[in-house]
């Protein structure tokens, strides 16, 4: 079996440049002057921005793991900017934003190898900007989900088996969900569920896979680490919540008023959360630290998410706190479990994403977000859209971890996913990749 894994990488290249040489994708002289300027400006920015989250995810899981094992979890986050935007390429784009198949999962060979995607009218929901850089821009968001998870099953995951299992995910898990949710004949988006900016899509989506991996890999053998650099961790918070701008006032797809409103938003939340992690340890008699500061904030982004662009300055700082309190609670619940979900993925991603799914349906408004059609939030005396957060929430949740089991399941079938007791003791920078600090 080994063997035969060993050749797929030469047989992929093989394929790979057939396919680039049979489907060149010439675009034209596309015209920008039908598109604003100002709005591709500012997507071509939040594109950018929305990249370096990845790097920064990096730095955050990195600091946090032990120092023989700094260069394997930063890779796995590095990796996905290379292997995800290849199938975005080829066919994920397609997959998720192609033309609907029950309003479950787009034709990957609607946009195969980018075919047409340049000179094709703009995505009717970002009408001001071509379609080739919204494609652009949502790939960075594919490219973060998955690298999301590593942080679960850090430490002790087989770098070929990581590779395969997230080529799985983004095909069965990510796309079906981001297809249901952010395209007009998605079942989710019919539905009338409000995800600004991937509360459901990424955060819920990663954060379950993060709680299969963690149970099905089960825990390290040397389960108590100290953080190999907490100065790498404050260095990735930082990009991130620079990035997170792009991520959240970039889902607006133009300068404006919702744009604005949606960087707003994000940063009360994402301080609010801050403050609320450390005074709440401090509640339970722990020292304020950097770690905790960073944590919460990350949280407060999570949370506010697919909030953003639907509810005023205010009631974002509220569910900063709600989020950071939260996922602090369950944090120290999972310490006391047998679960070791290393850098707690789960009590920060997904439970930060689920509380910010609800306090949506609490704190949405029609006043903020016209396009918002499925109603105002259970704080306005209305319960429609809370019950839709609601019932997807428990959907989304069901289909992501159980989901990521299968593949997880299948995943170890093919090839192993676990490395060895040995190789774990040795730290995995040596043991998978040779290299060291």
């Amino acid at each position: 079996m080994a063997n035969k894994l060993s050749k797929i990488p030469f047989i992929f290249i093989i394929l790979f440049s057939v396919f680039c040489f049979l489907f060149p994708s010439v675009p034209k002289n596309t015209d920008l002057t039908e598109y604003n300027l100002v709005d591709i400006a500012w997507m071509l920015t939040a594109t950018a921005m929305v990249l370096i989250m990845t790097p920064g995810l990096a730095f955050f899981y990195g600091g946090m793991v032990n120092k023989k094992n700094v260069i394997s979890t930063m890779l796995q986050s590095f990796i996905c900017m290379a292997i995800i935007t290849v199938i975005w390429l080829i066919f994920g784009f397609g997959l998720v934003f192609g033309e609907s198949t029950w309003g479950i999962i787009g034709n990957p060979a609607s946009f195969f190898m980018m075919k047409d995607v340049f000179d094709s009218k703009p995505w009717e929901l970002a009408p001001t900007i071509p379609l080739a850089l919204f494609a652009m821009y949502q790939l960075k968001f594919a490219i973060i989900t998955p690298a999301l998870i590593t942080g679960a099953f850090a430490e002790r995951i087989r770098f070929i088996s990581y590779v395969f299992f997230i080529c799985l995910f983004f095909i069965f898990i990510y796309a079906p969900l981001a297809h249901a949710t952010w395209h007009p004949e998605g079942i989710l988006f019919k539905f009338g569920v409000l995800d600004f900016a991937g509360g459901t899509v990424v955060h819920m989506s990663a954060g379950w896979a993060a709680l299969a991996s963690a149970l099905y890999l089960k825990r390290r053998n040397e389960p108590n680490h100290n953080p190999a650099r907490i100065t790498y961790v404050m260095l990735g918070t930082g990009l991130l919540w620079f990035g997170w701008f792009g991520f959240n006032a970039g889902s607006a797809f133009g300068v404006g008023r919702l744009s604005i409103v949606a960087l707003s938003t994000t940063m009360a939340a994402s301080a609010s959360a801050a403050l609320a992690w450390i005074f709440f340890d401090a509640f339970k008699g722990r020292k304020p630290s950097a770690m905790g500061t960073c944590i919460g904030a990350v949280v407060g982004l999570v949370a506010i998410t697919p909030a953003a662009g639907f509810v005023t300055i205010p009631h974002s700082l509220l569910i900063g706190m709600i989020s950071a309190i939260v996922s602090n609670l369950v944090v120290e619940w999972r310490t006391r479990t047998s679960i070791d979900d290393t850098l707690d993925v789960f009590p920060c991603h997904g439970v930060g994403g689920m509380v910010g799914m609800i306090l949506t349906g609490v704190f949405a408004s029609q006043a903020i977000n016209p396009a918002n059609t499925t109603g105002n939030g259970l704080i306005f005396g209305e319960t429609h859209l809370f019950l839709v957060q609601s019932v997807a929430l428990v959907g989304a949740s069901i289909f992501s971890f159980f989901g990521s089991w299968a593949l997880l399941k299948i995943t170890d079938m093919i090839t192993r996913l676990r490395v060895s007791e040995e190789d774990e003791r040795i730290g995995l920078d040596i043991s998978q990749h040779g290299e060291s600090l």
